[in-house]
């Protein structure tokens, strides 16, 4: 191998690293992970400005369910099965595109912009309740009998997505 294509190989081995590693650290401490699209060297062969992309893909971090807890005149506690809490975001987008002066001289690009939304999410869970009743005093401390009951408690997502539009001067 000629000492230029290993330099030259080094250095972009080097660039690829420091680029790795200059977006490592603001992802894990914001909960996404950065995704961008490298277009440069297919820009750089075609000679043409080709469109900048990139994503950012989120990180859902688990929370802890509720406990079960005792419901008077219940034998089995509430919720059987807990819903668990999911925190995290939608996955946010961005895409700016060169535009040949469509719209006169200050418009060279149109972008879009897809911001990472907030979201929270609640898994579905189980409540059931027996065909006894709890002891009864007035019964001899005997269950009485009754309808068997069983609940879905509904999964819940809330979030609050949003997009962007413009055009203007430069890419």
């Amino acid at each position: 191998m000629k000492p230029t294509t290993r330099g030259t190989l080094a250095a972009v081995i080097t660039g690829v690293a420091a680029a790795v590693g200059a977006t490592a650290a603001p992802a894990a401490a914001l909960g996404t992970v950065p995704v961008p699209v490298p277009l440069d060297g297919a820009e750089k062969a075609l000679s043409l400005e080709l469109p900048v992309i990139g994503g950012e893909v989120p990180m859902l971090m688990p929370g802890l369910p509720d406990q079960p807890r005792y419901v008077e005149g219940r034998l089995i506690p509430e919720p059987v099965i807990p819903q668990v809490p999911l925190d995290g975001a939608l996955p946010g987008a961005s895409l700016r595109a060169p535009l040949p002066h469509v719209l006169g001289d200050g418009f060279d690009h149109v972008a879009v912009g897809v911001p990472v939304a907030d979201l929270r999410t609640l898994s579905p869970g189980l409540t059931l309740d027996a065909p006894l009743t709890a002891p009864n005093p007035d019964n001899y401390g005997l269950p009485a009998v009754q309808l068997p009951q069983a609940g879905v408690l509904a999964p819940v997502l809330q979030t609050v997505p949003g997009a962007d539009l413009g055009m203007g001067p430069g890419l």
